[in-house]
């Protein structure tokens, strides 16, 4: 690999190790090798009580491989991503390639500055997603079917739930099979709409030990499978500081042990 190509690989790296994880523990690590940035499960960080299939883990990856895509269009570079590239060692859970100029767009920008967490915010809403002030907003249906396109880049759908909640709108985020590398589909997509939502003026809380909700069943389809639950509250600009996306999980913020995880 070239300097300047590597150069850039290592500035890749440290971005994909700023996307969320789940259980707060980065139980992935990047290998840089000549050709590709490789990024593979670390047993010595793997939490097999708290995550028996593994699935959080190829979310938590995914959501890294966003974070490195969008660090190497910053710097002009389009990323060829293949999930799961080598069956004999099932350990390597993506290989990220740079293969050639990209021009970045604003889009992309935007994106990218909303994983830089600059410093950490007041929270603005409480779990139930009133405000504190005691102002309720839920994001606009333009907004929901802006996230829900997100989504589909990604290869998911985000099935929007019925019902009003005060405040606030719940989605389910699906997958079409229930593979490894869909978890890691899953991931990605659930990044992107974090993001997306962050440039928004979206706060969005997810649950990624997906439960059975009877409203669920009105938008999904046969073949559908429930990765991640996410609920999403709408904030006026004014009163929104920069984006906290990497806040730890607390007990605080569980509700019955289903480990919702907050994203301002």
């Amino acid at each position: 690999m070239p300097t300047t190509i590597r150069g850039s690989a290592e500035r890749l790296v440290v971005a994909g190790t700023m996307a969320p994880t789940i259980h707060d523990v980065h139980a992935w690590r990047f290998k840089v090798t000549p050709e590709l940035i490789e990024v593979h499960a670390d047993p010595a960080r793997f939490r097999p009580m708290d995550d028996p299939s593994g699935r959080g883990l190829h979310l938590s990856c995914g959501a890294a491989l966003v974070n490195l895509r969008l660090a190497a269009a910053q710097l002009g570079y389009a990323a060829v991503v293949r999930l799961l590239p080598d069956p004999e060692r099932p350990a390597v859970l993506a290989a990220a390639r740079l293969a050639g100029r990209h021009r970045v767009t604003r889009w992309e920008r935007l994106l990218y500055a909303a994983t830089l967490r600059p410093f950490p915010s007041n929270a603005l809403v409480s779990f139930d997603g009133r405000g504190r002030d005691g102002v309720d907003s839920r994001p606009s249906r333009r907004v929901m079917d802006e996230l829900a396109g997100v989504a589909k880049l990604e290869g998911t759908e985000l099935h929007v739930l019925p019902g009003e909640e005060s405040g606030s709108r719940r989605a389910v985020l699906t997958t079409r099979g229930d593979s490894r590398a869909e978890w890691l589909r899953a991931g990605q997509a659930l990044q992107r709409v974090l993001l997306a939502g962050t440039a928004r003026y979206v706060s969005t809380s997810f649950m990624y030990e997906v439960v059975d909700l009877p409203e669920a069943s009105e938008v999904l389809s046969p073949g559908d499978f429930p990765q991640v639950m996410l609920e999403f509250t709408q904030h006026s600009p004014a009163r929104v500081r920069l984006p906290q996306l990497l806040k730890p999980v607390e007990d605080g913020e569980h509700e019955g042990q289903r480990h919702w995880e907050r994203v301002r």
